[in-house]
C-alpha cells in the first residue's frame, strides 16, 4: 500500500457523510450568510488538521447551525437546507438551527457622527448647523 502525501486532499467522511459536501451545500442555500459553530464550537466536525464549524454528523443525524441573512424567514432557510441535504443525508434526519441573523442593511450602513456621541448621556449636544437655502453665513 502506498501512503498519500500529507498535502493530498481527501474526502472528509464522518460516518459515511462527506463533511465538505454538506458544508458547501449549506453555504450555497439562499438565505444562509455563514455556517456557525456556536459560541463554544459545540457544532463542528473535527477533521485531521482542521475544523468545519456549523456541521456535526453522527450515526443518527446531521446537525447544521447557520447565520441567516436579514429578511429571510427562518422556516424558509431551514426548509431549503433540509431539502438541499436530503440526497446526502439518506435516511438520517437533518436538524437545522439558526444561531444568528445578519443585521438589517440600514443598520450596517449607519455610522454615528462624532458630534452625536457623548460620554455623558444627559449632556445637551449642539446641533450641527445646516445651511438653509437663501441664507448666508
Amino acid at each position: 500500500m502506498t501512503a498519500l502525501p500529507l498535502d493530498t486532499p481527501r474526502a472528509a467522511l464522518v460516518d459515511g457523510i462527506d463533511i465538505d459536501a454538506v458544508a458547501a451545500m449549506v453555504r450555497g442555500c439562499a438565505g444562509v450568510s455563514a455556517l456557525d459553530g456556536g459560541p463554544f464550537g459545540e457544532i463542528a466536525s473535527y477533521l485531521p488538521g482542521r475544523t468545519v464549524p456549523g456541521v456535526a454528523v453522527d450515526d443518527n443525524r446531521i446537525r447544521v447551525q447557520v447565520r441567516s441573512r436579514w429578511g429571510v424567514p427562518a422556516a424558509d432557510v431551514a426548509a431549503l437546507i433540509t431539502a438541499a441535504l436530503a440526497p446526502l443525508a439518506g435516511p438520517r434526519p437533518v436538524d437545522v438551527a439558526i444561531a444568528d441573523i445578519d443585521d438589517p442593511p440600514a443598520a450596517q450602513a449607519a455610522v454615528a457622527t462624532p458630534e452625536a456621541v457623548s460620554p455623558w448621556p444627559d449632556a445637551v449636544l449642539p446641533r450641527p448647523s445646516v445651511p438653509q437655502p437663501g441664507c448666508e453665513r
